[in-house]
């Protein structure tokens, strides 16, 4: 049977940093999800609005939510980022297909290692709301890689979560921060080797930029001694 599509309206549309967006739609009536999983949007041209190729990007929301959440990260010329940046706007009906992936956390009673750039952090938003929302607590880490301050978003929201809840570490990490940084600076991979003892015994769950995803994943399994089934890398962020 066909994925099936979906007509939604755009409720908001903000750029929270130089180059991310962080939009909201209405939920459609009939569309469900699990934590993890992505759609995928039927993107017109500003200038052509007929002319239309979907693009992926993961829920940031959790299936408990009203509204359907989604952070995107603009590239100069891209279809999707002049969508975002030029022409979408409050009140637009979107077509969307869904929902896609398997990016599931396993049921298994072992700690959590979450590790992101940029906008890959969308379905870990999803991940650890569920976790609260049906008690599925586990001792859980993330790793949140950026390139300089600036670039960090949810950094308030996120750091909250952490002081609120004793089985959540949230761990900024950049790669050009300032002398004003005191925070993890450098690769992914190091600040986790730094800051996690008996990380083999840990699932990885890794979202975002694939050099970085290949990186880690290979850090992983070469050098922490992590088994393959215990890694898991998401495509579509």
């Amino acid at each position: 049977m066909p994925t099936p599509t979906y007509e939604t309206c755009c409720i908001k549309n903000v750029n929270i940093t130089h180059d991310v967006y962080e939009i909201e739609f209405e939920k459609p009536e009939g569309f469900t999800f699990e934590a993890g999983q992505f759609v995928l949007f039927q993107v017109p041209l500003p200038e052509n609005p007929v002319d239309t190729q979907p693009r992926a990007y993961s829920i940031a929301s959790a299936p408990h939510e009203a509204k359907l959440l989604f952070v995107i990260k603009v590239m100069a010329g891209g279809r999707a980022s002049r969508w975002v940046a030029e022409s979408l706007k409050e009140g637009d009906t979107v077509h969307m297909q869904g929902p896609f992936g398997r990016f599931f956390l396993q049921d298994s009673p072992e700690d959590i290692l979450m590790v992101c750039t940029g906008t890959g952090i969308a379905p870990f938003r999803s991940h650890l709301l569920t976790m609260m929302e049906t008690a599925s607590i586990r001792n859980t880490h993330l790793f949140f890689g950026n390139y300089k301050e600036e670039d960090i978003f949810w950094k308030e929201y996120l750091e909250k979560m952490d002081a609120q809840n004793d089985w959540f570490t949230f761990v900024p990490v950049l790669s050009n921060g300032s002398q004003n940084w005191h925070g993890q600076c450098g690769f992914v991979q190091d600040a986790i080797a730094a800051t996690i003892d008996g990380i083999s015994s840990t699932h990885l769950y890794i979202c975002g930029n694939p050099a970085m995803a290949e990186a880690v994943k290979k850090t992983a399994m070469e050098e922490w001694g992590m088994k393959k089934e215990k890694v898991h890398v998401e495509g579509f962020i």
